[in-house]
């Protein structure tokens, strides 16, 4: 079984109440059998849909940020900041677990302390380093590099070093197999969990035998991290086909972002072609339907209770 659980069609709406999120929580589901399934997100708005939708962990992707934010690909354009406002946002609105995509740390041992404090107070329960050299790219496109085996330890252990609670989980992640090859991978893979990392995460794996041989190295040792991209490098397999495979995660982290821009697109066209939105009115929200899912009246109220005080 996964960890996604669907609510009722006919739960109700609204916001989500606004408490402290629970630090443990992920670490303690990644110690379970099942698998957590954490789809990508990119604001606050995206985050409180897979909240009502049912799942406790969501992936704050740098690509989908990239995207999104700058309309632009995910080839190292994105900054620390704007990774921490978003998480800042998913935070005040969700208290659902968040990895985060910290990319490379943007810079060298240093820079990935100060990345890791910051995200950490934003409300990170894991952070995502990886071990491109800077500016990075999508795990999936070509002509990646890569710094270091010994260099991408020691801003491992400056993460594991800047966090302030061992409850927010550092990941590991190598980009060698597309690089280097599966060996170099798994060469790579150990010496990160050698550092300490709380879990693996081996981008753009083929195919079973790649999948064999991590698992012979590292299951039973360290939670491994999978990434589903829709035509990407890695053959698209379902939750419990993973979870079988022995991963503990499984981030789908462009997804939405693709669904949004084909509806979109399809949106534009119409409204362009008819000059109304009647054509998909029975695809959107309407004014209210939206303001009761974001809880607008009990927050309006809630204002009008400090009024005049």
């Amino acid at each position: 079984m996964t960890r996604q659980h669907l609510l009722s069609p006919d739960a109700p709406q609204h916001a989500s109440p606004l408490s402290a999120h629970q630090p443990a929580q992920l670490k303690q589901h990644l110690n379970d059998t099942s698998i957590v399934v954490a789809p990508g997100v990119f604001d606050a708005l995206g985050a409180s849909l897979a909240e009502q939708a049912g799942f406790d962990t969501v992936y704050l992707s740098g690509a989908s940020l990239a995207y999104t934010q700058l309309g632009r690909p995910d080839i190292g354009l994105l900054s620390i900041t704007e990774i921490c406002t978003a998480m800042s946002h998913i935070r005040e609105r969700t208290n659902l677990s968040v990895v985060v995509d910290c990319d490379t740390g943007f810079g060298n041992a240093m820079n990935v302390m100060r990345s890791v404090r910051l995200l950490e107070r934003a409300g990170a329960n894991a952070i995502q380093l990886e071990d491109q050299t800077y500016p990075k790219r999508c795990g999936h496109l070509r002509g990646k590099t890569l710094v270091s085996k010994s260099e991408m330890v020691g801003k491992l252990h400056a993460a594991l070093d800047a966090r302030e609670s061992d409850n927010t989980l550092i990941i590991g992640r190598t980009d060698a197999l597309g690089v280097e090859g599966t060996d170099s991978a798994i060469e790579r893979a150990q010496a990160y969990y050698e550092a300490g990392v709380d879990m693996l995460f081996i981008e753009g794996i083929r195919g079973d035998d790649d999948i064999s041989k991590i698992m012979a190295q590292f299951k039973g040792k360290v939670p491994i991290m999978a990434n589903m991209v829709e035509g990407g490098d890695t053959p698209l397999q379902n939750a419990q086909a993973l979870e079988e495979l022995g991963f503990s995660l499984v981030i789908f982290p462009g997804a939405l972002v693709r669904a949004i821009t084909h509806m979109a697109s399809r949106f534009f066209a119409t409204l362009k072609q008819d000059g109304t939105t009647d054509a998909f009115r029975e695809q959107m929200l309407d004014f209210k339907q939206l303001n009761d899912y974001l809880g607008t009246q009990a927050m309006l109220e809630l204002g009008e209770q400090y009024d005049n005080r």
